[in-house]
């Protein structure tokens, strides 16, 4: 399962209910992509609106046809979670930050199990471009598995 299967939206019975509809909790569950970024957010108060629309902005802005659904999005969002372990902080930190950003969260072991896989997905990468001869390949995967491992 990926890590965005286990990413949520924060207040998410409150939001269901000012919007007056039924959505999935999940974050990047097809309805709630349709409910909450595509939908009337006039309902929700200042706060929320602007989460939604920055989350929007940031992750499901991509000029391809069939987008939300084309999986760049929670690409984009995999990039922001390595960025923010890259910045030293630990899967809880990183929950904060997300909340705060975004009004999203996921729990903390589902992201220690996110970066633990990464790390042994770096490591296949890592032997596999040394079996290839690919040294450039191999030190950018020792390069980022350093970084995630700090």
């Amino acid at each position: 399962m990926a890590v965005t299967d286990k990413i949520y939206v924060k207040n998410h019975r409150q939001i269901a209910s000012q919007l007056g509809t039924r959505f999935p909790k999940g974050a990047f569950s097809g309805a709630t992509l349709d409910v909450l970024f595509q939908g009337d957010l006039s309902e929700l108060n200042e706060a929320t609106q602007e989460k939604v629309l920055e989350f929007a902005t940031d992750f499901l802005d991509c000029g391809c046809d069939s987008n939300p659904y084309c999986g760049h999005p929670e690409r984009k969002f995999i990039r922001y979670l390595l960025d923010l372990r890259a910045q030293d902080l630990d899967p809880e930190s990183m929950v904060s930050v997300m909340t705060d950003d975004y009004m999203v969260y996921a729990y903390p072991g589902d992201l220690y199990s996110f970066l633990d896989n990464s790390v042994r997905t770096l490591e296949a990468v890592e032997d596999l471009a040394e079996v290839d001869g690919n040294r450039e390949a191999a030190e950018r995967a020792t390069e980022q598995k350093r970084e995630l491992t700090r």
